[in-house]
């Protein structure tokens, strides 16, 4: 039995933050093979992103807030063994899925480790654990996705979908560090939020924000879906709106750059971007 520690800070929930960048990218492919579809979404979701999350607590033994969790449990010896049998559940499932997207499994978990592991740690550095995210968490991810989930001969993955969902994580990324700035400095890391200090990550993070509707825009009118640009954009101004009111309140007061809010504005881009994704995979069905 796994016990009720370990399992927290595989922090499942999580996952729902992450699954809109599937979503996109499967509302994106022309023919799905649903049942490898499935098997993506499982990998990913279940295995992947909560064996990542529980390698970064085994490391980091965080002692305040982190991601989707207020007051996290001590990580313990079974926690790191339980991330091992989860990745190498990954790979064997990724060969099943498809040969490539086994092969650049141990890659993706490979840059999950480095990011997190002490002897290389590359979360420490601002730029350098910035990039890493948005290539792998975001760029990648689509790659696997709609290379996994097709069904027939495997046609080139379109490039503007990688660059939007690497816009996507890169606006939402530092958000979540905004409130460990201490926290990452008691432990030797420098994240991007830090480096931007409060004003300068929001600031930041609508630029990159806008940048993605300005991809997703080219992306959508180039392929005659005006229509669902417009629905998409539609799901995104809830987030706007937060995101403006957050910025405010931290511009008066950066208390409330805080745990609370982060999650609440986490909570809500997830709910929103994830509604109108399915929506656009939904679509395709009436056709």
């Amino acid at each position: 039995m796994i016990s009720a520690s370990t399992f927290k800070l595989l922090r499942l929930p999580f996952s729902f933050f992450l699954s809109p960048l599937y979503f996109f990218a499967l509302s994106q492919v022309p023919r799905i093979d649903w049942i490898s579809a499935i098997l993506v979404f499982v990998v990913l979701h279940f295995l992947v992103y909560p064996a990542s999350n529980g390698y970064n607590s085994y490391m980091d033994r965080d002692t305040g807030s982190i991601g989707g969790l207020e007051h996290p449990p001590p990580p313990s010896r079974e926690l790191y063994q339980l991330t091992i049998v989860m990745d190498i559940m990954a790979i064997i499932l990724g060969f099943i899925i498809d040969p490539v997207f086994g092969m650049i499994m141990p890659l993706y978990i490979g840059a999950s480790k480095a990011y997190s592991y002490r002897g290389i740690r590359l979360k420490k550095y601002p730029v350098i654990g910035y990039l890493t995210v948005i290539i792998f968490q975001g760029a990648l991810t689509f790659w696997l996705v709609y290379h996994g989930s097709q069904a027939g001969p495997a046609s080139a993955v379109p490039w503007q979908g990688m660059v939007i969902a690497a816009l996507l994580i890169g606006g939402f990324y530092p958000l979540t560090q905004v409130y460990q700035h201490q926290q990452d400095l008691d432990d030797g890391v420098k994240t991007i939020s830090y480096m931007l200090g409060y004003d300068g990550t929001f600031r930041f993070c609508a630029i990159i924000y806008l940048f993605a509707w300005l991809f997703m825009a080219q992306f959508f009118i180039s392929t005659n879906q005006e229509d669902k640009l417009l629905l998409v954009s539609i799901f995104f101004i809830p987030v706007i709106v937060y995101f403006m009111k957050w910025w405010l309140a931290v511009r008066k007061d950066q208390n409330a750059a805080n745990f609370k809010n982060t999650m609440r504005m986490n909570w809500l881009a997830a709910i929103c971007t994830n509604l109108a994704f399915i929506i656009l995979l939904t679509w395709r069905c009436f056709e």
